[in-house]
């Protein structure tokens, strides 16, 4: 058996390079970037108004107070979008609105809440407050300088980085192409929703669950129908699923029975194994190959089993299959409210619930047929094993959801 750190460098060294492909802005959320980008100016462009007020020299109200206000002369008005030509002159104002460019001569902006207007006087503005060069003003290049990275290559688009290249005047990235992952589920006992359930027969879940965890990965899932355990229907599924795919991800038949004929249909395709069995809890029944360029992901039937080498092993390769720089489940600090427990020779991946405080719960029964437990899930706690942790250790939980 293999140990998962192994296994996964194998599968890794597997992946090919990234392809890359250009989408519009708003449809790249979540997707891969694909080069390194700088930014093309400063932002903000320019000195603006953090908010609605008057534009002033400081050292005009240096001293200004609610019972002695500086009097100032109104000299402008600008509004966002536009521009003041001429220079605002010692003791005078302009005034300004939130994004305002801060007009020649002025170093500073009074908020309007800390002024008074003179209704006799239309061209008076009194200042309450006193404020020093630079208060109320967004300077040019404060939060940006041009040149400054904005996205490395391999940096996932989110929303925030998404906005940041809007600013910078961008309607397109160039990101690493999505992989088309298939789903194969095995097993001449699987039923799908709406049919009548015979005797010894099942419910299929694993490709309803695989096919959002595939997405989650930034990949597509194409979803073929159930494969009953035969060695023609295996073998013709598995064809036609690597044929229309770039990679197939199949649950069932990889164990050693009879029935398990995953294996031998990829090698009578011309397919290469590459590796077998985990040293892992749940999940040692794991097959990996591949046919070519194509790519072979034969995970363990129990949905428990099924979900958990998928988070480990074929998230990290459909991320990095987009050239994500970033593969791994993302892990927090987490405080144990129970026990864990693993009393056997590999290393258990146990389904945890983390709460609003951080402590880690058990999820319930850890089988690896055991729904329940996944479905209360947000996270995996790894126990070593012949290892128990005790209560209120510090541990870390590997988040999905």
């Amino acid at each position: 058996m293999l140990e998962l750190q192994e296994a996964l460098a194998r599968i890794l060294a597997a992946v090919p390079p990234p392809g890359r492909e250009e989408v519009a802005l708003g449809e790249a959320a979540g997707r891969v970037a694909a080069e390194r980008l700088a930014a093309p100016l400063d932002l903000p462009p320019f000195d603006n108004s953090a908010m609605d007020g008057y534009a002033v020299r400081a050292a005009d109200v240096a001293a200004a107070c609610p019972k002695a206000p500086a009097r100032l002369r109104l000299c402008g008005r600008i509004a966002a979008g536009e521009s003041l030509a001429t220079e605002v002159p010692s003791g005078a104002c302009a005034r300004l609105f939130t994004g305002s460019p801060i007009p020649p001569g002025a170093d500073a902006v009074v908020m309007q809440e800390d002024t008074r207007v003179v209704p006799e006087e239309p061209g008076v503005v009194l200042a309450l407050e006193a404020v020093k060069p630079g208060d109320n003003v967004r300077r040019r290049g404060e939060d940006v300088e041009r040149g400054a990275t904005l996205v490395e290559a391999g940096d996932r688009l989110t929303t925030g980085r998404i906005a940041l290249l809007a600013a910078m005047g961008r309607g397109c990235a160039l990101v690493g192409r999505r992989p088309v992952a298939g789903l194969l589920a095995t097993g001449s006992e699987l039923r799908g929703p709406g049919q009548a359930l015979g005797p010894g027969q099942i419910y299929e879940s694993n490709r309803p669950a695989l096919a959002g965890l595939i997405r989650g990965a930034g990949a597509v899932p194409r979803v073929f129908p159930l494969v009953s355990d035969t060695r023609e229907a295996t073998r013709s599924a598995l064809a036609e699923a690597l044929a229309q795919c770039d990679a197939v991800v199949s649950t069932g038949g990889v164990s050693v029975g009879e029935l398990d004929l995953v294996k031998d249909a990829l090698v009578e395709l011309g397919g290469a194994l590459e590796l077998r069995r985990l040293a892992i809890k749940p999940g040692r029944p794991f097959l990996f190959g591949r046919l070519g360029e194509k790519l072979l992901f034969g995970l363990p039937g129990n949905p428990v089993s099924a979900v958990v080498t998928f988070l480990l092993l074929v998230r990290p390769a459909l991320l990095r299959w987009q050239g994500a720089s970033e593969i791994a489940l993302p892990a927090y600090p987490g405080l144990l409210a129970e026990p864990l427990a693993n009393p056997g020779a590999r290393p258990h991946f146990l389904r945890v619930r983390v709460d609003g405080a951080g402590r880690v719960h058990s999820a319930g029964l850890q089988a690896s047929h055991a729904l329940s437990s996944l479905a209360a899930a947000n996270g995996l706690v790894e126990v070593p094993p012949r290892t128990t942790l005790p209560r209120s250790s510090r541990v870390t939980v590997m988040r999905w959801d």
